[in-house]
């Protein structure tokens, strides 16, 4: 009998009912056992990935008799329903109760009614089967499940109303209770929560939907605080991440004073960016966004890698043309290489050593030039360069093999001083200005004099009355 469960006649003992609860007598033998219960299909209505909503011919609001079960159905496709979450709800209406202590009794199996012949008792288990069990009453009116990942194939929920007494439970007479049903399927729970995000995950030919935690927490909707950070512990971190990125100005000061302007511009569009970066991307509460995540992210990464990529090509003291070639060039190679992998290392490694590269050929050129080691200071190396290089290998040391997602808020903080610090000591000094000059400006410059007198300005001298020093100088 494909739609009922039960056999009639042959003088075999009619089926009863089993349901999850503690083990209560039925109290009254003469409970109406009927051969036959029909089952109440669902309808199946599809809005998203892993939305569906199962609807009840007639429904929701569902009547559940005193004499005999109301079982519904709800088929779950293979692979495409298996990936979310079922959601089971059953609200009450109490005023169907008629002042009778009135219970609901709800199990919801997989591949058969949860039916046994044993009359004395309500569970949601057999020796051969086990369900899952929900009930409502008239204190308690709202009942909920949820099931991550169900088993597909047809599922059947089993609803029984009886009413309790001194001596146990019996049939509640000609009182009906009314129901409202609610079964549809999720991504994840309740949305993740406050602490997490339901991201759509594969694995092979499987897709699923999952809760990503955060701040420490855990558990299918993101709902365990076992280990969750404390609100003051959030603030910590986040200050932490943000305050650090004021290391930037020594470095922002150095640059100006030095007459670096464009350096000093992409340090201070990384301060900002990483700053705002940080107090958007905590996983907790103390959350601060001017913009949209993704693109606080980019600017962030890409003022963080130009910022090495200016500093080490200043370093090179290259021509002002061939230096700012490759300051464009290096911020259109770099936002394609975020664009392909934000969170690779080679996205750091390798425009730093490309860059190192560059700095070295030059500093050779320059040496082999002047046959004299180039910078050719020794306090430049012992108190500026090598200070420099030693912090600004432990950052890239620290950021590549000890930052993990347990230590990130202090490790990190950490990274961004330790590489502000490092730009303070490796950025060079103002160029001096060379003093010989050209012979077409020494013409032009030593040929005219501006005179000034009381009545009338004389423009035009004649350049053999002039001595090229004095008007140099003047």
């Amino acid at each position: 009998m494909p739609q009922s469960f039960g056999i009639a006649g042959e003088g075999l003992p009619a089926p009863g009912f089993s349901l999850s609860a503690p083990n209560i007598s039925w109290g009254d033998p003469t409970i109406l056992q009927p051969s036959c219960w029909p089952i109440r299909p669902t309808l199946r209505n599809e809005l998203d990935t892993f939305s569906v909503h199962f609807y009840i011919f007639f429904g929701p609001n569902v009547a559940v008799p005193p004499d005999r079960p109301a079982v519904f159905s709800i088929n779950l496709l293979p692979v495409l329903d298996s990936g979310g979450v079922l959601n089971l709800e059953l609200r009450l209406n109490i005023s169907s109760a008629q002042g009778e202590n009135l219970t609901v009794f709800g199990c919801l199996n997989h591949g058969v009614p949860m039916i046994s012949g044993d009359n004395l008792s309500i569970s949601c288990q057999t020796e051969s089967l086990s369900g899952f069990s929900l009930s409502v009453n008239t204190m308690n009116g709202i009942s909920r499940l949820r099931i991550p990942y169900p088993q597909t194939g047809t599922w059947y929920l089993n609803l029984r109303s009886l009413c309790g007494t001194e001596h146990g439970w019996r049939q509640c007479g000609n009182v009906s209770a009314e129901l409202n049903l609610r079964t549809f399927l999720s991504p994840c729970i309740n949305d993740c929560g406050t602490y997490g995000q339901c991201k759509l995950l594969r694995t092979n030919n499987y897709l699923y939907a999952a809760c990503e935690c955060r701040a420490g927490w855990s558990g299918w909707g993101c709902t365990d605080n076992a280990q969750a950070f404390t609100y003051g512990f959030q603030l910590l971190s986040t200050l932490l991440l943000c305050l650090s990125n004021l290391m930037f100005l020594p470095p922002v000061l150095i640059a100006l004073r030095s007459r670096y302007l464009l350096e000093a511009s992409i340090y201070i569009f990384t301060m900002f960016f990483s700053t705002f970066y940080h107090a958007c991307d905590q996983p907790g509460i103390v959350v601060f966004c001017i913009m949209d995540y993704d693109v606080l992210q980019f600017c962030d990464f890409l003022g963080s890698l130009m910022s090495v990529w200016v500093t080490v090509i200043s370093m090179a003291r290259l021509q002002p043309i061939i230096k700012q070639v490759l300051y464009l060039l290096g911020a259109m190679l770099l936002s394609m290489a975020l664009q392909l992998d934000r969170h690779g290392l080679w996205n750091l490694l390798g425009p730093s050593l490309f860059a190192v590269g560059i700095m070295a050929i030059a500093w050779t050129f320059r040496t082999i030039r002047r046959r004299h080691c180039y910078p050719p200071t020794w306090k430049r190396w012992l108190f500026y360069l090598c200070p420099g290089t030693l912090i600004a290998s432990s950052a890239i040391a620290l950021y590549a093999f000890v930052e993990t997602e347990e230590n990130y808020f202090y490790i990190h903080s950490i990274w961004h001083m330790l590489i502000a610090g490092s730009v303070g000591f490796l950025l060079p000094p103002r160029a001096k200005p060379d003093g010989r000059v050209a012979p077409l400006a020494r013409r032009k410059g030593c040929g005219y004099q501006l005179c000034v007198n009381e009545q009338e300005e004389l423009g035009l001298v004649d350049p053999g009355s002039v001595s090229i020093n004095s008007i140099c100088t003047s």
